[in-house]
């Protein structure tokens, strides 16, 4: 068994004294063989193992490398983020995470994808086209993956949730390296779906810098589609687009500083965030408290009354263990106070079906978000009147199948919210 680290092969001086290439050359496959010779094979507590921090077995993957084997450190590079804690933690130092680049090289630099170019900014003439479905509801939402790689098996799960909406007609908008990650995948997005901003299409705006251009389509949307002036009216805006567009943004993967701050600034615009389960390191959250019911109310500038709502979104900013219970989150944060039934009818069929599909049940809220009869799924209406009734305490009139009591509020049509006081001086005033 070696003692010593087994040097790392450099590129002599005379060379890389001309340019600013790297130093190191990395290992060839039999220094990456040496190297993991002077494993200990730690049998109580492999502190490699311990230390990852998706618990990767790199312990049998160092056994079957010093026979020459590395088939599972190739299938372990797919979910490795060269975060280099296992070395950090590694009694001989070992150097695992070279190891594992050398043994995925060939792999790495054949990899090829399809990939849209960044298309720029969301159009003043799509924003027409689809801003009123949109607030309507008609359009189910608005699916916004504005993340970073390096997570295990995120392309594969990224793709996987974005198609889902896709083939649900939602719009889907991407850039930065969520935008490169899905070109990355064997029929990437790209291939399947149109670029346009519209429904069940995916659009590439650029790189991470192009996140303003999402976050511009939904000021737009409130600008061109609601008449709202844009200069010095920040937090119209934003109470427009919480109480109204049905935007979620998506962070599935290493939720670094910058996905953070790129997050925060959705947050600030009145847009939702779901993140994958890197974000609770942050220890921040933005969650409601749905029990507390006297918490959850606007302003309606129609009736110049307080009204108590059903609470939605109730998060800003939560995290998601599972891409399962990342998809099941982005649907019911797509649903907004202001939608029409029509539109409510449509958000909620997408969020009961992806939460019995991928759940295995009916999410234990869903009741809170009904209204009226006609914000049920049509297919399954009569089996979740029952439910009501049953399970909830409900009031069906079973003649004309309608809710007589139950709801937290009645659906009004022409419902104009707002939480922020001023605004709803702005409009009532005079």
């Amino acid at each position: 068994m070696r003692k010593y680290k087994t040097p790392m092969p450099e590129r002599k001086p005379e060379e890389r004294i001309r340019d600013f290439q790297e130093v190191a050359t990395g290992y060839t496959l039999e220094d990456a063989i040496l190297e993991a010779s002077r494993c200990l094979q730690c049998k109580n507590k492999p502190e490699c193992v311990f230390s990852c921090p998706h618990n990767l077995r790199i312990d049998l993957a160092m056994s079957e490398a010093k026979r020459g084997d590395f088939t599972r450190f190739r299938e372990i590079e797919a979910s490795c983020i060269a975060c280099g804690k296992c070395e950090q933690a590694c009694p001989r130092s070992i150097r695992i995470v070279d190891i594992i680049m050398k043994v995925s090289y060939d792999n790495l630099i054949s990899k090829t994808g399809k990939m849209r170019a960044g298309r720029g900014a969301v159009q003043d003439t799509e924003i027409r086209n689809v801003g009123q479905p949109i607030v309507m509801g008609t359009i189910p939402g608005v699916i916004a993956a504005v993340g970073c790689p390096n997570y295990p098996k995120e392309r594969e799960e990224l793709s996987e949730i974005l198609e889902e909406f896709l083939k649900r007609k939602f719009i889907v908008v991407t850039s930065g390296c969520h935008a490169m990650d899905i070109g990355m995948q064997e029929e990437s997005l790209y291939e399947k779906y149109p670029g346009k901003f519209d429904a069940g299409c995916i659009a590439n705006v650029g790189s991470c810098v192009a996140n303003s251009h999402i976050s511009a389509a939904v000021i737009k949307i409130a600008n061109i589609f609601a008449l709202k002036p844009l200069r010095a009216n920040y937090t119209e805006i934003a109470d427009y687009a919480l109480n109204r567009i049905g935007a979620v943004g998506l962070a599935w993967g290493a939720y670094s500083q910058k996905a953070a701050a790129i997050a925060t600034g959705f947050n600030r615009l009145g847009v939702p965030v779901v993140g994958g389960p890197h974000v609770s390191k942050y220890c921040r959250a933005y969650i409601g408290k749905i029990w507390k019911k006297e918490k959850w109310w606007t302003y309606d500038v129609k009736t110049k009354q307080k009204v108590y709502i059903e609470p939605c979104p109730d998060a800003l900013l939560l995290a998601a263990e599972t891409k399962e219970e990342a998809m099941v989150q982005l649907a019911r944060l797509c649903l907004r106070p202001a939608d029409t039934y029509l539109g409510r009818q449509i958000k909620m069929t997408h969020y009961l079906e992806l939460s019995e599909k991928y759940l295995g049940t009916l999410p234990d809220d869903w009741h809170l978000y009904i209204r009226t009869e006609a914000d049920l799924p049509l297919k399954i209406r009569e089996d979740l009147l029952k439910v009501l009734e049953e399970e909830h305490g409900w009031k069906i009139d079973w003649n004309k199948k309608k809710i007589i009591e139950g709801p937290i509020r009645g659906y009004d049509a022409g419902y104009n919210p707002t939480i922020v006081e001023e605004i709803y001086e702005k409009y009532t005033s005079g």
